[in-house]
């Protein structure tokens, strides 16, 4: 009986192999990878990985760190230029994570680019850039390890949270000194400035009630298209599908929104706000009949034609949605 449980302890070591032998080079190679990790993450706060340094490092086990991965198309060739608005954005996220006294092996920051990484696009059935995903330390990524990059736009600020969500590490978010806002607005309270020194003996002008109106006007047609939303969330200018190559001006969800999204809309308000204006001067001014007439065909005009756009736009947006008018 003794022979056979020797025998059979022979056998398991011969097929298996001693399992401390087989912990201690599962630990050797941990270390290897986190070391190799620790030294690209000290040269660069961005790794650039491929689909070898992918798949051995994020991958393959053993793994005891996160892994937050920017899928991007950087190349000239692929002409996405909110890939570069958030490879900038990502960059000040990594830096602010690496140079911070908090900084530990828990999670690094990495970047796969589609022209070094095409088969790791194949392989996470990926057709857009730029997208963010979160490699846990244990398990599989779920739904919300990917980043709603069209919702919540990329913003460090919006990605740091994200991490923090994900990871329990709170980044906080250093930016390089940015002087262009400050150096405008003393510009222009200079230029303003200078025009009522010069103008200081006759500040008629101040109480022009045009003038007044026409300020008001673009500063409500600026916030009614969703530049403030574009600030707080900074989301991307347009999305372009590095497949096809379609660019997306108009988001098709009516939780987020393309900063050109704004600008259309911003335009379409400002011509259905001439068209009554037109409407109203026809009604109310002295010029004679002829005039008064082509002012107000040119005011329904663009009211007609504006309004429609801004439906079209909205149905799009709100699937569902029943009314349009002109176009559908």
């Amino acid at each position: 009986m003794f022979t056979k449980l020797l025998f059979s302890l022979w056998l398991l070591l011969v097929f298996y192999g001693d399992p401390l032998d087989a912990q201690k080079k599962k630990e050797t190679l941990l270390s290897e990878k986190v070391t190799q990790m620790m030294e690209w993450a000290s040269k660069r706060a961005v790794i650039r990985m491929n689909g070898e340094k992918f798949r051995r490092f994020v991958k393959a086990p053993p793994r005891n760190y996160s892994v937050v991965i920017m899928f991007t198309a950087l190349q000239p060739q692929r002409q996405c230029g909110v890939c570069r608005q958030a490879d900038e954005e990502f960059q000040v996220l990594a830096n602010s994570w690496r140079y911070s006294s908090a900084f530990t092996n828990k999670v690094f920051f990495a970047s796969v680019d589609f022209d070094e990484g095409s088969d790791v696009f194949q392989m996470l059935n990926m057709n857009s850039a730029p997208t963010f995903l979160h490699f846990p330390s244990k398990g599989k990524p779920r739904r919300s390890d990917t980043y709603e990059l069209q919702v919540r736009g990329f913003a460090a600020e919006q990605l740091a949270r994200w991490v923090a969500d994900r990871i329990d590490v709170h980044i906080r978010v250093i930016r390089p000194p940015n002087y262009a806002g400050p150096l405008l607005l003393g510009f222009l309270l200079a230029v303003i400035g200078g025009l009522a020194y010069l103008r200081r003996h006759n500040l008629e002008f101040l109480f022009n009630k045009n003038v007044w109106a026409f300020s008001a006007l673009c500063f409500v047609l600026i916030m009614t298209s969703g530049q403030m939303w574009n600030h707080i969330r900074g989301p991307p200018y347009a999305h372009k599908n590095p497949n096809s190559g379609q660019v997306s001006y108009i988001h098709g969800s009516s939780q987020a929104q393309f900063v050109a999204e704004t600008h259309i809309v911003l335009l379409f308000n400002a011509a259905v706000t001439m068209g009554m204006v037109l409407l109203c001067e026809a009604a109310t001014s002295d010029l004679d009949i002829g005039k008064r007439k082509i002012m107000c065909v040119a005011g329904i005009g663009l009211v007609m034609l504006f309004f429609s756009w801004l439906l079209s736009i909205f149905r799009a947006k709100y699937h569902g949605y029943p009314y349009s008018f002109l176009m559908s």
